[in-house]
C-alpha cells in the first residue's frame, strides 16, 4: 500500500533569514534531523515526502532539503497560506500567521488522498516509530468509522537536560486505545529524579507516562474530516488574530464523537529536539553514537 510522510514546516520560514537552530547540520555530512526523519519513513516503507511549507520559503527550503531529499523520494509541495481556507471565510484584517498545525495538515487536502504519517520538521523520533506507524496505515481502513494511531513516546525519553519541555500526556485504554491527550507545561526533572509539571501547581508526573510528539497516522478521508472540524473553528474563531487550529484538538473531537478510534503504538526510541540552543551538542553527540552503533550509515544519502 501506498503511504505518504507529511512534513509540517511551514513554521520555520520567519526564521530562515537569521539562520534557524533545526536547521543546523548535526550529521557527518551536512544532514539535518529532517534527513533522519525522511531516511527512516523510506525504509520503514514510505514513498513519497510532501513538504508543508510557506511559499515564499520554497527556493531556500529547496536549497537546504528539498533539492537533495527530490533525488532519493518522490517530493510534493503544500503551501500553508492564510487565504487556504474553506470556500466562504476570509482572512480577518490584521492577521498575519496561518492558523495552527491542523490548518496545515487541511491545507493537504487534494494534494495527499492516500494514507499518510505526519510529523514535525524539528523532532527527532528513530527508526521504530516509522515503521509501527507504517505497518498501521498498511492493514487499511474498514468502515466508516476512522482507523488511525499515534507514536506514544515514553515521557523520561522525550526531556531535555538543558530546561523545561511541554508535552501531551496520553491515557490509553486497556487496549492501547487513546482516550486522551492532555497538554501538559514546563515538565522538567528535579534535582532529586522526580518529573515535575506545572509552575505555582505544580505535578508529579511518571517518567513512564506516555506523550505525544506531535506523529500521527492518518487513514484516506482523514483530510475531509479534519476539514470539517476546521469550518466550525472558524465559525468560533473566524474574527481571531492569534487563534490556532490544533491537530490533536481536531483528533480528540474524533474520537470522542465516536468518529476515529487512535491506536497508540509504543516507541522506546529516544526522541532528540533542538528546544534550547544548548541542546545541539547532545543531539550531534547522539547521531554520531546512532552512526558508531550502525543505526545508520555515515553518509545518510548515496
Amino acid at each position: 500500500m501506498s503511504a505518504t510522510l507529511v512534513i509540517m514546516a511551514a513554521g520555520l520560514g520567519s526564521r530562515f533569514k537569521g539562520g534557524i537552530k533545526q536547521l543546523e547540520p548535526f550529521g557527518p555530512n551536512g544532514e539535518i534531523i529532517m534527513d533522519y526523519s525522511i531516511f527512516d519513513a523510506v525504509r520503514a516503507g514510505f514513498d513519497k515526502v510532501v513538504f508543508i511549507i510557506r511559499r515564499d520559503i520554497r527556493e531556500a527550503f529547496d536549497e537546504m532539503i528539498g533539492n537533495r531529499i527530490g533525488a532519493q523520494v518522490k517530493v510534493d509541495y503544500v503551501y500553508q497560506e492564510l487565504d487556504c481556507l474553506p470556500s466562504g471565510y476570509n482572512v480577518p484584517d490584521g492577521r498575519v500567521k496561518p492558523w495552527g498545525h491542523g490548518h496545515a495538515v487541511c491545507c493537504c487536502k487534494g494534494i495527499v488522498n492516500e494514507p499518510f504519517a505526519v510529523i514535525n520538521a524539528d523532532d527527532f523520533y528513530g527508526r521504530e516509530a516509522f515503521q509501527k506507524l507504517h505497518d498501521y496505515l498498511c492493514e487499511g481502513q474498514t468502515g466508516d468509522k476512522l482507523k488511525m494511531s499515534m507514536a506514544g513516546f515514553v515521557l523520561k525519553n522525550t526531556l531535555s537536560d538543558n530546561g523545561a519541555v511541554n508535552r501531551g500526556v496520553c491515557k490509553v485504554d486497556g487496549n492501547n486505545m487513546l482516550v486522551d491527550v492532555e497538554e501538559t507545561y514546563n515538565i522538567r526533572r528535579e534535582a532529586d529524579g522526580r518529573v515535575l509539571s506545572g509552575k505555582e501547581d505544580t505535578k508529579e508526573l511518571s517518567e513512564d507516562s506516555y506523550v505525544s510528539m506531535n506523529m500521527w497516522g492518518c487513514p484516506a478521508g482523514f483530510i475531509d474530516r479534519l476539514n470539517s472540524r476546521f469550518e466550525e473553528f472558524l465559525e468560533k474563531n473566524g474574527t481571531s488574530l492569534t487563534a490556532e487550529f490544533l491537530l490533536p484538538e481536531g483528533i480528540d473531537y474524533m474520537i470522542k464523537h465516536d468518529e476515529a478510534d487512535c491506536k497508540l503504538l509504543e516507541s522506546r526510541d529516544k526522541w532528540f529536539g533542538v528546544t534550547y540552543a544548548e541542546d545541539k551538542p547532545s543531539v550531534k553527540a547522539a547521531i554520531s553514537q546512532l552512526i558508531s552503533d550502525g543505526a545508520y550509515p555515515e553518509k545518510l544519502w548515496k
